[in-house]
C-alpha cells in the first residue's frame, strides 16, 4: 500500500520539501502502526531540513527522509508483543521521526492514549511543544514561588504553553513578544511583563524590573539575536537554558563569559533526553492533559494547513508569525484553517 508523505531528498530551505508517493511501513515487534490525523510543526523539522541536526546523534536525519518528530491518530496495526493497545485507539507521541505522512510506525513505549474529552489537535499540540513546555519549567529549573523567569517569544507555540505552567508554579513571568498584539496574547495567558524586543532592550528591561537583581532563568528559544543580554539578564549563579535558535544557531559561548555574567550556568538540553522512559512520557503527558482539563491551560491552535502545504507551514514558522501551534491535517477529512 502506498501513502503521501512529505519529506527531502537534501538538506535545504522550505522549498525542498517535497510531497512523496512512498510504501506504507509495517510494523516490528514492539512497535505500532498509526495511521495519523494530525502532525505537528516544529523548530526541529526546521533543523532537520536545513541540515543543523545532520551531525546529530539524538536526532538522526539519513536522506532521503520524511520529516515530522510528532502525531496523533487511531492505532492501525499492533506488532509483535505490545500489550495494553489495540486496533481503534486514539494515540499521540513525539520525538519519532516520520509524521508527515499518512501512516507512521511508533515505538510501542512512546505512545500515549488520548482519553475521548482530549481533541486530537490539541493531544499533538501537547507532545512536544507541552512537554517542552512541561520539562523546562519542572526539570531543567524547577521552578517556584518567590522565583522569576524571562520567556522570549511568549506568543508562540512554547512560550504560551510555558507562561501557564510557571505561573501555576508560582513563578513571576516576564515574556519578550515581537509586537502589541503578541504582548496581548503573554498577558492573556498570564505573564505578569511583557517587553517588546523589536523598541526596547529586553536585558535594560529585565534589570528595571528585578531592581537590578535580575532573573532566575532565561528560557531562550531565539538564539543568535538574543543569549549574550540572556546571560547578562540573569542573577548570579543563574540559569540559561537555550532550546532553540529560531534567530540562528548558537555556536559557543566563552566560558568566561559565564563567569563574568555572574557565575552563572548554561544548558543546551535536546528533548529526547527528558522523554527517556515510558513512565516520563507518561507523567509529563498525564499533567498536561490534567491541565487542559482543569482549564488551567489554554492550548492555542494557530492555523492547520493540509499536508502538502507543510512548506508553507515552515516559512510561517521560520518568519515568526506564529501565535499559537501550526499542525498538518493529514488525514484529508481533519478540517483546515490557513
Amino acid at each position: 500500500m502506498d501513502m503521501r508523505a512529505v519529506g527531502v531528498r537534501s538538506f535545504g530551505d522550505p522549498g525542498s520539501l517535497e510531497l512523496m508517493s512512498v510504501g506504507a511501513p509495517r510494523p516490528e515487534p514492539g512497535e505500532v502502526l498509526v495511521k495519523l490525523s494530525y502532525s505537528g510543526i516544529n523548530f526541529i523539522d526546521v533543523y532537520m531540513r536545513n541540515g543543523t541536526y545532520a551531525k546529530s546523534d539524538t536526532y538522526k536525519t539519513p536522506l532521503p527522509m520524511i520529516l515530522g518528530m510528532e502525531g496523533s491518530g487511531i492505532v492501525a496495526e499492533i506488532g509483535d508483543g505490545v500489550t495494553g493497545l489495540q486496533a481503534g485507539d486514539r494515540v499521540a507521541y513525539c520525538i519519532h521521526r516520520g509524521s508527515y505522512s499518512e501512516y507512521a510506525v511508533v515505538p510501542a513505549w512512546k505512545l500515549v492514549s488520548v482519553p475521548d474529552d482530549i481533541p486530537l489537535d490539541v493531544a499533538t499540540a501537547l507532545q512536544l511543544q507541552g512537554c517542552t513546555a512541561h520539562y523546562l519549567t519542572h526539570s531543567a529549573f524547577d521552578l517556584g514561588p518567590g522565583q522569576t523567569c524571562l520567556a522570549h517569544a511568549g506568543a508562540g507555540g512554547v512560550g504560551q504553553l510555558l507562561i501557564q505552567l510557571a505561573k501555576a508554579k508560582g513563578a513571576t513571568v516576564i515574556a519578550t513578544v515581537g509586537s502589541v498584539e503578541k504582548a496581548e496574547i503573554a498577558r492573556s495567558r498570564g505573564a505578569d511583563h511583557t517587553i517588546l524586543y523589536r523598541q526596547e532592550d529586553f536585558q535594560a528591561r529585565i534589570m528595571e524590573i528585578t531592581d537590578g537583581a535580575g532573573v532566575d532563568v532565561v528560557y531562550d528559544s531565539v538564539g543568535i539575536d538574543t543569549v549574550q543580554r540572556s546571560l547578562r539578564s540573569l542573577k548570579r549563579r543563574g540559569l540559561c537554558v537555550l532550546f532553540g535558535g529560531s534567530s540562528g544557531t548558537v555556536e559557543a559561548i566563552s566560558p568566561l563569559e559565564l563567569a563574568e555574567a555572574g557565575s552563572v550556568f548554561f544548558t543546551r538540553p535536546h528533548l529526547a533526553d527528558y522523554l527517556q522512559t515510558a513512565e516520563e512520557i507518561s507523567g509529563r503527558i498525564s499533567a498536561l492533559f490534567d491541565a487542559y482539563r482543569s482549564k488551567q491551560l489554554i492550548v492555542t491552535i494557530d492555523r492547520i494547513f493540509p499536508l502538502a502545504e507543510a512548506g508553507t507551514a515552515h516559512e510561517v514558522l521560520e518568519g515568526r508569525g506564529t501565535r499559537g501551534k501550526l499542525l498538518l491535517a493529514v488525514d484529508e477529512e481533519m478540517p483546515i484553517s490557513v
